[in-house]
């Protein structure tokens, strides 16, 4: 894992300017054949986070979750990672709101065996939805954010908008909350609850 994290932090020197020998050498040492192009931090959370549930070793077997700091930037990790690049296979999550964005990364970067799933609105509004407020609020209880919660629902500009919205809008207001509940509500999950586009993106692993 701590490899699979050093490969990332050469991917993002890589992406930034850098020279390509900063990732392609610990892309091969490591055997990396898959590139999962996500969002950001919270999204590697979730995912691997569930790889681990399912008894699945990611890096084992060649995939890296590949936060890409916005879904803006897609373009240029699909150059990178791609045919165009280090020749790996790439596959996806976005937002519904994204997905002309991933679909012209991919098609520009000759990626046509690309697959990625889409989230309705966000993942994290996937995995609320999926668990149900009334879970998601034990959660936050356990983690001792239940009073952040209350204080934060009884604001004005949340009078009115419907628990999930709520939800939603909480897991973003504190730096590292989003990573946190990442993986906490992702470990919350049943086998049966868990969302389309997560459910289909390690299936196709």
């Amino acid at each position: 894992m701590a490899d699979m994290r050093a490969f990332r932090e050469a991917l993002s020197g890589w992406a930034s300017g850098g020279g390509d020998s900063t990732a392609s050498a610990p892309a091969g040492r490591l055997g990396v054949r898959t590139a999962v192009l996500v969002e950001g931090a919270s999204d590697v959370a979730a995912v691997e986070t569930l790889a681990i549930r399912r008894g699945r070793d990611l890096a084992g077997t060649g995939v890296c979750v590949v936060p890409m700091g916005g879904a803006m930037n897609v373009g240029r990790y699909a150059a990178l990672l791609g045919p165009t690049g280090l020749g790996l296979r790439l596959v996806g999550l976005c937002d519904a709101g994204e997905r002309r964005f991933y679909e012209r990364a991919l098609h520009r970067a000759g990626a046509a065996d690309g697959a990625f799933f889409v989230c309705e609105r966000d993942l994290e509004e996937e995995l609320i939805r999926a668990l149900g407020t009334a879970r998601v609020e034990e959660v936050v209880r356990v983690e001792g954010d239940l009073r952040a919660w209350q204080t934060f629902v009884r604001q004005p500009a949340q009078h009115g908008r419907p628990p999930e919205q709520q939800m939603r809008r909480f897991l973003g207001t504190k730096k590292g909350r989003k990573i946190r509940y990442g993986h906490l509500l992702v470990d919350a999950l049943t086998p049966e609850q868990t969302p389309a586009p997560l459910d289909g993106l390690l299936g196709c692993l």
